[in-house]
Parts: structure tokens; C-alpha cells; sequence
């Protein structure tokens, strides 16, 4: 296995803490009522949704941002590949800063989501079937071009996205158990960054599609295992080959990991909506879908949830919800 990230600290997160804080004030964290009868204990949301693009990704792109401000190293051009929330966090930080900005999604991807990232000044390029194809073909890319190609797992995304996770643990100091869905993991790296900056001893419970479930093969078999995506509503999660750097933190720093199917997400969509009229996109549902998963071992335990966006099309959304 690859070694890991040397992961911020916590003068490194609070730094990127005050360049964020620049762009938008602390998302809130509340204790939901509904939600912990749902689960039988204290339960408490983080609402990444609330961000001014609707997920938790911005952080990252503005400290990614500064950092390369600070070396005097900003490019003419970046390029970087999504399906929809790093590209608005890296299209925000890009137009913030004057530099032009292309993204590379999957064909298919969320038109919402597309035209999200069009307003924020990205130029959008349409390539391959899923995130993997998409980010080979950024790489590709901006080789030609002399670009910057921005990853979607980064030192300094960690940095700017383990913000959040400073917050939700200063905020809530008696959390024992936290979720956080992975994608390509700079989230769920970002928790275990936040909880040994603050020597905090909140469990870190890693949240995967069954339906993409590179992470789940590969911090098994202890090395990078790619596997197939089917997953049709956490799009955030859909990734089909893990992070080498990311995988070693996880492998270092989860506590286990959960995997949950569409089925459930949609369910979970459906309970955040009824329970504290929030919209989930189904990443942003895959934290609660999980504890659901495992409320039996959460008795009496204080849990914390990760919303990490709310970036779902209204028709998919639609679906979900009027789902019996």
C-alpha cells in the first residue's frame, strides 16, 4: 500500500479555516429531534449543504486556491474532471482568482450539476462513461494544453475540506461516532485529519456505495482494487479506482467501513427530507443511510452525520421522494 498523506495540522487547518471563512461564515450543526428518535440516540448533522455551491467541496478548492496564491504559482489554466461538487468548488476558487478554468465530466453526468459549474465560468468538456474516464482524460488534457490539472485528492483539499470537521468536532465535543460517505476520499480523510489535530476520540466510520465499492475492495485486500460503478443516485460516490495516498490514510485512520445500496440511500434522502426538511443528494444521504445500517450499536451514543451536499436534480429528487 502506498504511504500516507502527511496529513494538516492543526495550525494548517485553522489557516485554511480563515481563508474560507473569507468566502462564506461556519456551516451550522444541529441535533435533530426526528432524526434521533429515528435512530434511537443523539443524533447530530453537519450541513455541508449550506455551503454556498451546496456541498462541502468548496473548502478544498479555495484553500487549493490560496496555497498556489501564496507560491506565487497561479496558473493561466486549470483543468480537473468531477461529477459535479469539486468541479463548482474548483470553477468558485478559479473565477476568484482569474484563472480560466475546464472541466471534464462523465458523459451523462447531472445536467443541474453542469450547468451549476457553467455559471461559476467553467468550461465544461464531455468525456467517457464514469469519474474514472472523466479524470484520465483531464490528466490528458492538460498535458497538451500546459495546464494545471487540479486532483480530486490533494494535500491542500484535505486541508481546506478538514475546515468543516474542525468545526462539527469543536461544536460538538461529545460526538462518539461520526459518518462520512467517501467518494474518492478527501472528506473522509479530511474527519481523521480534524480528529488528530484536536486529539479528539470520535470514531471515523467510512461510508461506501455498495454500488461502487473500490474502497471497500481495496482497504480489504490492503492495496488499490478498481471494481465496476453501477450506482445510479450517489453520484458522489461513484468512483471506480481508488486513491493510493487516500486509501493509506483510510486504511490508517477508519474505524470500519459501511457500505449501502441505492435502496437505502433513497430511503435515507427521504427521512432527511421528512425528519428536517433538508435536501440530500444521495452522497449527501449515504452517512445516515449507514448509521440506519448499524443502529442497533449506537445505543446510547452520541452520533454526528456528515450532509455533504444537496447538489440532486429536481427530477431525481422528485422520484426519490414520492417513492413508496
Amino acid at each position: 500500500m502506498s504511504s500516507a498523506l502527511h496529513l494538516p495540522t492543526l495550525p494548517e487547518i485553522e489557516a485554511a479555516a480563515a481563508v474560507v471563512y473569507r468566502a462564506f461564515a461556519p456551516t451550522p450543526q444541529y441535533r435533530w429531534a426526528l432524526l434521533s428518535e429515528r435512530l434511537g440516540t443523539d443524533c447530530w448533522v453537519k450541513h455541508e449543504n449550506h455551503t454556498p455551491v451546496g456541498a462541502f467541496k468548496i473548502r478544498g478548492g479555495l484553500a487549493f486556491f490560496d496555497a498556489l496564491a501564496q507560491r506565487g504559482a497561479l496558473p493561466r489554466e486549470v483543468i480537473s474532471a468531477t461529477r459535479g461538487n469539486h468541479g463548482q468548488s474548483i470553477g468558485w476558487a478559479a473565477r476568484a482568482h482569474g484563472v480560466r478554468c475546464t472541466i471534464v465530466v462523465p458523459r451523462g453526468n447531472s445536467p443541474e450539476k453542469n450547468a451549476a459549474m457553467r455559471a461559476l465560468g467553467a468550461v465544461l468538456v464531455e468525456h467517457g462513461d464514469d469519474f474514472t474516464a472523466a479524470a484520465d482524460h483531464a490528466r490528458q488534457l492538460a498535458q497538451e494544453r500546459g495546464a494545471l490539472r487540479v486532483p480530486s485528492f490533494d494535500r491542500d483539499l484535505v486541508r481546506g475540506v478538514a475546515t468543516y470537521w474542525l468545526e462539527f468536532l469543536r461544536a460538538v465535543p461529545r460526538l462518539d461516532v461520526a459518518y462520512v460517505p467517501i467518494g474518492l476520499g478527501s472528506g473522509a480523510c479530511a474527519a481523521i485529519a480534524a480528529k488528530r489535530a484536536l486529539g479528539h476520540a470520535v470514531r471515523i466510520v467510512g461510508v461506501v456505495s455498495r454500488h461502487a465499492p473500490t474502497y471497500a475492495l481495496s482497504l480489504a485486500a490492503g492495496r488499490v482494487v478498481e471494481a465496476p460503478v453501477t450506482a445510479q443516485l450517489a453520484d458522489g460516490m461513484a468512483v471506480r479506482r481508488a486513491d493510493a495516498q487516500a486509501l493509506a490514510v483510510l486504511a490508517q485512520g477508519l474505524d470500519h467501513v459501511v457500505q449501502v445500496d441505492d435502496a437505502q440511500v433513497a430511503a435515507a434522502m427521504r427521512a432527511l427530507h421528512t425528519d428536517t426538511h433538508n435536501t440530500a443528494e444521495g452522497a449527501g444521504a449515504a452517512a445516515l443511510a449507514a448509521a440506519v445500517q448499524e443502529r442497533d450499536r449506537l445505543a446510547g451514543q452520541c452520533v454526528g452525520l456528515a450532509l455533504t451536499g444537496a447538489n440532486v436534480d429536481a427530477g431525481v429528487l422528485a422520484q426519490v421522494l414520492q417513492a413508496v
